[in-house]
């Protein structure tokens, strides 16, 4: 079970050196921006690239909170690359405005496809991008790597439209954990065709799946284990319980979890139960705490959740991947929050 209450902590307030980003501490830095329960994940590279993954809800407020994260954070001038996940407004809408406030060099999504079942619109398909580029299993992202050697950083996408990469060689067979599968209610909108990806700098790895639902999620780990293990888990879909199947947890055993939840969205009881249950977890931080009543036993401690009040601040958590990347640290600048794990190393 994760220890959310009994793990010592060590809390401190963050020196500007390790708040602020860049190339030149050679360190992969990622920051879960607050959209309200939307998504927006930026990473930026040991080269000075940034990766956007999604950009929130449509209006002002959540372009304005990434663009001040990119630029005034991070400082940075340009998303070099930004992914969509899928065709819904809280991870689509906010590029409508983002891409009139920052350049966009790179957009990649699932593109226009027979059957699609939420259509982003017109609007969407003409956003004024360098270049576009559908996702295709496989895929990776031309990223540059530091100059004078240091671990290698890769970026693949292992899915989209409900299609994923052929087992590697090296993928051991999941029959044990794949036993204790179920299925749920298929989900027909365009939360079952999310983009997924794997992040790996050296052997730390991270792994978003956008809002991928149940049933779907079981194919990247049945019958055999398309992912591998995993440093960091992006709680799927906010923390909503038509997501974040088990089989999925149990089988990549991340170390930490985020979960970009809203004030009354996500962190469904089943899904802090899985959460719980995993034993490979030791720390899971949250965007918001959960504010609806069930939130008196779904919540974590307080010094892992970046917003606590319904009117909020719009706090960042931010993970920082050290030069040689053996060992992280996550934190909230807001609270002074700071807490460092060791790197599992590639497991398949």
């Amino acid at each position: 079970m994760v220890r959310f209450i009994q793990l010592s902590i060590a809390v401190f307030s963050f020196a500007v050196s390790t708040v602020l980003a860049g190339p030149a501490d050679k360190r992969l830095d990622l920051y879960w921006i607050d959209v309200e329960g939307g998504a927006a994940t930026l990473l930026v590279t040991p080269a000075g690239e940034t990766v956007l993954i999604d950009t929130g809800n449509p209006g002002r407020r959540d372009p304005d909170r990434i663009v001040k994260t990119v630029s005034e954070v991070a400082g940075m001038k340009q998303i070099d690359h930004l992914i969509i996940t899928h065709y819904h407004g809280d991870h689509f809408g906010g590029a409508l405005t983002l891409v009139e406030q920052l350049p966009v060099m790179n957009l990649y999504d699932n593109g226009q496809f027979e059957g699609m079942p939420d259509n982003p619109g017109k609007a969407y398909f003409e956003l004024k991008v360098g270049r576009r580029h559908v996702v295709k299993p496989g895929m990776t992202l031309p990223l540059k790597q530091t100059t004078g050697g240091g671990p290698k950083l890769s970026f693949t996408f292992l899915g989209g439209q409900k299609q994923f990469i052929e087992p590697p060689a090296d993928a051991p067979d999941n029959a044990a954990a794949c036993s204790m599968a179920r299925e749920k209610d298929r989900d027909g909108s365009d939360n079952a065709n999310s983009v997924v990806m794997i992040v790996e700098f050296g052997g730390w790895r991270f792994y978003d799946a956008g809002d991928l639902t149940w049933n779907q999620e079981t194919r990247l780990v049945c019958p055999k284990n398309l992912v591998g293990q995993v440093d960091v888990y992006q709680v799927t879909h906010h923390g909503l319980d038509s997501s974040n199947n088990p089989v999925v947890l149990r089988t990549l055993a991340p170390k930490v979890a985020v979960m970009n939840n809203g004030v009354t969205k996500g962190c469904l009881p089943e899904v802090f139960a899985t959460l719980q249950d995993t034993k490979s977890l030791e720390a899971v931080y949250q965007l918001h705490r959960n504010l609806r009543p069930d939130g008196t036993t779904n919540n974590v401690p307080d010094e892992y959740i970046a917003n606590k009040e319904k009117d909020c601040q719009g706090n960042f958590v931010k993970l920082s991947v050290g030069p040689d990347a053996k060992s992280y640290t996550v934190g909230i600048p807001a609270n002074g929050h700071s807490r460092s794990f060791q790197t599992k190393g590639r497991q398949p």
